[in-house]
């Protein structure tokens, strides 16, 4: 399994595994220059099999599009795809990281998350399009100090 960043090309193989898992496509092409995709094989038989962005808005950014292809849930690419998420947040010395999950809330705490009010999110994040019309309000909102 390769780790690599996204590109255009990717973009149908990304909006189908975010669909299949029932999560919000809204903003994917705008972020694609920071998602980072799993991609299982090589050449003309690779595939696609996870995703995870960063949606920056000054020195925050919203961990979003996290997925995996159901075959491969419970194997571990998922934190791989997370940790590599937050190397790039440090690098690009980001001050938070905050995400929104209807179903995913006891998974990520053990990357140091922890659940904030809606409200308690930066002003820059609850402008977003995520926090506007993506993500229903009854969505986790979690929050990570980098």
């Amino acid at each position: 399994m390769t780790l690599r960043e996204a590109t255009a090309d990717d973009t149908p193989a990304v909006l189908e595994l975010l669909r299949a898992a029932d999560l919000p496509v809204d903003g994917v092409p705008e972020v694609l220059t920071h998602l980072v995709v799993a991609v299982r094989g090589a050449g003309t038989g690779s595939e696609i099999v996870g995703a995870v962005a960063l949606e920056r808005h000054g020195d925050a950014a919203l961990l979003r599009s996290t997925v995996v292809a159901p075959a491969l849930r419970g194997t571990g690419l998922g934190e791989r795809l997370v940790r590599r998420a937050l190397e790039d947040a440090r690098t690009q010395a980001l001050a938070e990281l905050v995400l929104l999950t209807t179903t995913a809330a006891e998974w990520f705490p053990r990357f140091g998350f922890e659940r904030i009010a809606r409200d308690e999110a930066p002003a820059s994040l609850l402008a977003s399009d995520e926090f506007q019309f993506a993500c229903p309000a009854s969505a986790v909102v979690m929050k990570l100090r980098m």
